[in-house]
Parts: C-alpha cells; sequence; structure tokens
C-alpha cells in the first residue's frame, strides 16, 4: 500500500471518527458555549417564533458592564451598520457587507420594532421583532425560518449577555442535514464567540456615564 493510499486512508478513518464524536461529545458543548444549564434552555422572549425548532442554541458571556452601555454596541449591528464584531474577513467573503465598529455610532441608534435589517446588498432581511430597550433584541429572517435573540441579564459582576438561536429546516435533505450538523454548527461557534467576545471587549471599555442619543432625523 504506498503513501498516498493510506494517508487517505487515514484521513477518512479519522473523519468518520469525528462525525461519529460529534453528535455524542462535543454538540451540546458548541450549541451552548458559555451558557449555563438554566440558560441553555430557560425560556426567552421569541422562542414561540419557531415554537418546533430544529437547532437551538444558546451560547453567552458574562460582560463587565450593565445593560445599558451594552444595548447600543448591539443594535448598530448588522450589513452596513456597525458590523457583527466577528471575523469580518469571513462575512465578507459571502458579500455581507460587515465592517466591525469600535466605537458606538448615533446614527444607528435609532432601532424600531419592524425595522428591517439586510444580510448583504443581495441577501434575505431580519425583521427586528421585539424590541425592549436594555433587555431584548429580537430579529426573525424573512422566511421565518430563523429567529435570532439577544437576552441581558444583570447578576453580580455584570450582566449575561445570552444569544439564542432557532432554526428550523423543513424540506432539507439528509445529505445537507448532515453537512449542517458537521460544519456549519461548529462554523457558528467560531464566528459567534468571536462576536460576544468581541462585545464584551467593547462594552467593558464604553465609559459608564455614556448614554448615546440616537441621531436627529
Amino acid at each position: 500500500m504506498n503513501r498516498r493510499v493510506t494517508w487517505t486512508l487515514t484521513a477518512a478513518g479519522f473523519g468518520a471518527a469525528l462525525a461519529a464524536a460529534y453528535p455524542l461529545l462535543l454538540r451540546d458543548r458548541c450549541l451552548h458555549w458559555g451558557a449555563t444549564p438554566d440558560e441553555a434552555f430557560r425560556p426567552i422572549p421569541g422562542d414561540d417564533l419557531v415554537p418546533d425548532p430544529d437547532v437551538l442554541s444558546t451560547r453567552a458571556v458574562t460582560i463587565d458592564a450593565p445593560p445599558e452601555a451594552i444595548w447600543p454596541w448591539l443594535v448598530q449591528m448588522g450589513s452596513g451598520r456597525a458590523g457583527a464584531y466577528t471575523f469580518d474577513w469571513i462575512e465578507n467573503l459571502f458579500g455581507l457587507d460587515m465592517h466591525s465598529a469600535d466605537e458606538i455610532l448615533p446614527e444607528f441608534q435609532d432601532l424600531k420594532a419592524g425595522d428591517v435589517l439586510p444580510v448583504g446588498a443581495d441577501g434575505p432581511g431580519m425583521t427586528v421583532a421585539i424590541l425592549e430597550p436594555d433587555r431584548v433584541l429580537c430579529l426573525r429572517a424573512d422566511n421565518a425560518e430563523w429567529v435570532w435573540t439577544f437576552a441581558l441579564y444583570p447578576v453580580d459582576g455584570g450582566t449575561r449577555l445570552i444569544s439564542r438561536n432557532l432554526i428550523a429546516t423543513p424540506g432539507v435533505s439528509g445529505a445537507r442535514r448532515l453537512f449542517n450538523l458537521l460544519f456549519l454548527e461548529p462554523g457558528s461557534l467560531v464566528m459567534e464567540r468571536k462576536m460576544l467576545l468581541g462585545i464584551k471587549e467593547r462594552a467593558e471599555r464604553t465609559p459608564r456615564a455614556q448614554t448615546p442619543e440616537p441621531a436627529a432625523t
């Protein structure tokens, strides 16, 4: 057996082992990074918008800042706005026009329920389904199969920022479901972990007295 065949079989075996191990040993950590068991399944606003999701992820981080110092960073997120505080170069490979801001942008603070945030120039829209200042920001995709909620909970030492994704995948083939399971779910952890830590870093250096006003219209 030549070396190329040996390496191919080894790689295939490793891939098969990883595919078998992920659902059993790693998936829970991937979907619930940073969240406590209570937070992972605690009902939060927006859950009823996708009542029977195929994927439910709840990720969280503790931020040494009050909710009002975190909120401005959340409401200004989006394509062509303040970005997503993650790996811009990856986002922009897909034409999402993400440029993560390092300051609070007053022109993007006046977000309201019913506003639609585009996902890239030609992508779908995310409608603001629920907006409770300093508490909850819930976005719902045009096809109603994806809801993304950010919730803020004051705790000793700061605030818990919880990010929950509810995704329904009706009509998706078995092969596509396997691809989502083994590639998109771990990929989402890489991007969302960077986002949550990016919000944390920005909010913790926001002056406590800073309370930005929406831009005049």
